[in-house]
């Protein structure tokens, strides 16, 4: 099968030739046609030996797809493509790579959660590409001690990407792709930048990004489909309450709220299109809900005093669990009874 040739962006170094550091390999790089996806995710999620902290990455044809797993879960994604990097949706992740399955390849391995995070980090920050001296591209550590820096440092020497965490530009720890445990940390990153047997120096990346060693677990798609349909619902009793006022308002508190909360466009999208592709923990949709819900059982209450609470209880019964869990009536000024 033919590799692609996307592009590390303001590089030559092929998306495909990047190698990650992993504490086992579960799957080889493999055809992605080769491999059932939902499977190898399953069993991460439920077997003893697969409910680990690690990654899998899919070599596409335009894009390097990453799927971040802690405890054997998948929480995130994230993209890096020849114009960049970015956080997707897992729905969206797992999309891309599905409508890719003859053409792409992927790996799964365990990693230290601290390096799977810096992984997302890489992605959501995004790294911002650091120039090298084509001549000296060793001297990137003594600038960033003279700099005080301070996050991480990705690296990439051929293909095999390093990340080293700094703080005010002292090395503190770091996770290396390709180095023998024996070898010290100092004599694998001087091999980094060492020439062939041709004298030629090899193909070195660098970027920085800060430092987290947490990943916010994105909201499941169903939990997305819930909070949809209870949008409508609610505003559908909002409007028995108020006729023709009711909708109204939801319309436009849906406008006005997600200004300040985006992803309440996505929880208000009509129920006959499809489900879209939404980036946001559980407390964003919930906190979201809430602010919409909020504001507009205050309009209705200006109408139909004492109403709010019967409408919630109306909406929302058959959810209400869901909805207790995630602190959504908490959030609110009134107290539902059942």
């Amino acid at each position: 099968m033919r590799r692609s040739t996307a592009r590390l962006v303001a590089t030559s170094i092929r998306l495909s030739d990047l190698r990650f550091p992993a504490a086992r390999i579960h799957v080889p790089r493999t055809r992605v046609l080769f491999v059932h996806l939902d499977n190898l995710l399953h069993f991460a999620k439920v077997d003893r030996d697969g409910k680990v902290d690690g990654y899998v990455a899919a070599f596409l044809p335009d894009e390097l797809v990453l799927l971040f797993l802690r405890n054997g879960a998948l929480v995130n994604a994230g993209a890096i493509t020849p114009l960049g990097r970015m956080v997707l949706s897992v729905s969206d992740a797992l999309a891309h790579i599905r409508q890719e399955a003859e053409r792409g390849e992927l790996t799964f391995a365990d990693a230290p959660f601290e390096q799977v995070a810096w992984m997302f980090h890489s992605c959501a920050a995004p790294a911002v590409p650091r120039e090298l001296d084509g001549a000296r591209p060793e001297s990137l550590f003594p600038s960033l001690q003279t700099e005080g820096y301070t996050g991480v440092v990705e690296l990439i020497s051929r293909g095999e990407v390093n990340y080293l965490r700094l703080e005010n530009g002292a090395f503190v720890d770091g996770h290396f792709a390709g180095r023998d445990p024996a070898v010290p940390v100092a004599q694998h990153i001087g091999h980094l930048f060492a020439r062939d047997t041709s004298g030629s120096p090899p193909e070195i990346a660098a970027a920085l990004f800060p430092a987290s060693d947490d990943i916010p677990a994105q909201a499941p798609a169903e939990m997305l489909r819930i909070y949809r349909e209870l949008f409508w619902a609610i505003a559908e009793a909002a409007d028995r309450e108020a006729p023709g006022q009711g909708m109204k308002h939801a319309h436009r508190l849906r406008d006005l709220v997600g200004n300040v909360h985006d992803v309440l466009r996505s929880v208000g999208s009509p129920l006959d299109r499809d489900t879209p592709a939404v980036v946001a923990t559980e407390s964003e949709l919930t906190a979201a809900l809430a602010e919409w819900t909020s504001q507009l059982l205050d309009q209705i209450e200006i109408v139909a005093p004492g109403s709010a609470a019967d409408i919630l209880r109306a909406a929302t019964a058959d959810e209400r669990y869901v909805l207790q869990r995630a602190g959504f009536y908490e959030r609110l000024p009134w107290t539902v009874t059942w």
